[in-house]
This record gives C-alpha cells, structure tokens and sequence, in this order.
C-alpha cells in the first residue's frame, strides 16, 4: 500500500472525505545563514500536505496537514483550512518546475518545499482545478440562473472573472498547470513521482550493506585471534563484492531511470503538439 493510500484510510475515510493528493513537504528555511545547522539535523517526523472534499452537499475542499513520527506507523492531523481561507498560492517560478511553493491563508503564511518538483506541480494543478471548480459551485448556488439566464447551444459562454472576490488566486504557477492539457501533464507527474522514489529507494537500500559490514567487521576486531583475522577478511571481501553489485545494479536503475524520463518528455511533446492541433 503506497503513502497516499493509507493516509486516506487513516484519516480522511472516517471522516468521510476523498483524498484528491498527498504529497511529502518540509519547511522552507527563511535564514540561509542557518541552513548549514539545519541540513545535519534529521527529522524526526515526516510531514504531508494533503487535499480532500468533503462527501456530503455542499461539498468542502480542505488542505490537511499530516505529520508521521519515525519508528511509528500511524499518522497524525495536525492543521486544516479550507479554501475559503486560502487567500494565494505562490508557485515561486513561472518559468520552470521547482519545488518550492507558498501557501497564504487569512492568518498564517506556510512556505513549502516538496519532495520533488514533479510533486509540487501536481499538487498545484489538483488544487487549481478543486478551487475552480469549489468557486464555481458556490457561485451557482448563490445567483442560481434564470429561464432567461438559461445557456443557448451556440451562445458564447459567461465567464466569471478569474480576480472576483474571495476568491483564491494563482501567481507565479506556470501555466501548463492551468491549462486544457492537465491530464496529460498529470500522466507525466505521476511517472515522475514514481522514478523519484525508486530511485531514492535504491539510494538508500544501498547503504545498508556498508552498514552490516561495519557492525561485523567491529565485532571482529574484539578479538585477536587468528580465525577470527580470517573471517573479518571473509566479511570485508563479502561486503565489498555485494557492495560492488549494488553499485551496478543502481547504475543500471539510474540509465533505465534517464530512458523513462527521456520517454516522458517526448510524450509530453507529443501530446501537446497534438492538442494544439485539435484547437
């Protein structure tokens, strides 16, 4: 079962609400002169930005933020708003994907950081298109439309200006992340995401090894004897050839890892050849 998965089965399924997107977030240091301090400090928890709507009419879209302690496996609700207090969502840079991101509410501001910049793009997208559509049923129930109002096939459609009050705004978002092409670029997010976190699973695999021959090899050292001189050798030979097949078993993930991407990108391309064509 992935993350996102049992933080919908944990928290969100007994509240009846629909998690729309999870991803794993830390916060953005706002002194660099202290960054150096905080790199060499591991957390001690683990920190998830989630968005959810609400089962029951009218609906709610919600952002939960989820936190897990290391060494535990459930996790925990911390913080929730709704769109309503959501007043901006800084995407940082228009020009190309990053990871970082801000969320300003009525009260509070919470600079982000993801895991990835392929995480925080589709969890900007999910959110744009949930407001979207969370404004544009809170409009409709508050001008419900008349038999006059009532639209024509063919008439050119009414369209609610993107600045209306209380409404959330989007700066800074690259545009692709708003536009007609969402799916596909939701399809490249996904495949991202998942190179991702193979990749860092494979890293972090990869020291475990080192590790377990640094554990035998002290215990060994313990005593003098000329077995066990002999076997510490056996044990550091061991280590090194299993280290050596890690090492070219994750050169070999890391090629495969450039050719889905290199893949990904010319289907992107594809894709948006294709769907300016059909405009």
């Amino acid at each position: 079962m992935n993350i996102q998965s049992a933080i919908s089965r944990e928290i969100f399924v007994p509240r009846d609400e629909k998690l729309l997107v999870a991803i794993e977030v830390r916060r953005r240091m706002k002194k660099k002169g202290l960054s150096f301090l905080n790199a060499g400090r591991k957390r001690d928890y683990l920190t998830y930005l989630c968005l959810s709507v609400t089962n029951s009419r009218p609906a709610q879209v919600l952002i939960t933020k989820v936190k897990r302690y290391r060494g535990t496996r459930p996790f925990a609700k911390r913080s929730q708003w709704s769109v309503e207090q959501l007043r901006q969502v800084n995407g940082i840079n228009p020009d190309k994907d990053t990871p970082e991101f801000d969320l300003v509410f009525d009260r509070t501001t919470d600079q982000w950081v993801a895991s990835s910049a392929a995480e925080k793009c589709m969890f900007v997208q999910v959110l744009y298109h949930a407001c979207q559509n969370y404004w544009e049923a809170k409009l409709a129930q508050a001008n419900p439309a008349s038999p006059r109002d009532q639209k024509i096939p063919g008439a050119p459609e009414n369209k609610k200006s993107p600045g209306a009050p209380g409404q959330t705004s989007f700066v800074n978002c690259q545009q692709k992340l708003m536009g007609d092409a969402c799916s596909v670029n939701m399809v490249i997010y996904r495949c991202k995401i998942f190179l991702n976190r193979m990749k860092n699973s494979m890293t972090a695999n990869q020291g475990q090894p080192q590790r377990e021959a640094a554990v035998k090899a002290s215990r060994s050292r313990s005593s003098p004897s000329p077995p066990a001189v002999r076997k510490m050798g056996n044990v550091m030979r061991r280590a090194s050839q299993v280290l050596s097949e890690r090492g070219e078993r994750l050169m070999r993930a890391d090629d495969k890892t450039s050719h889905f991407l290199h893949g990904a990108k010319q289907f992107a391309e594809a894709a948006q050849k294709l769907a300016l064509k059909q405009i």
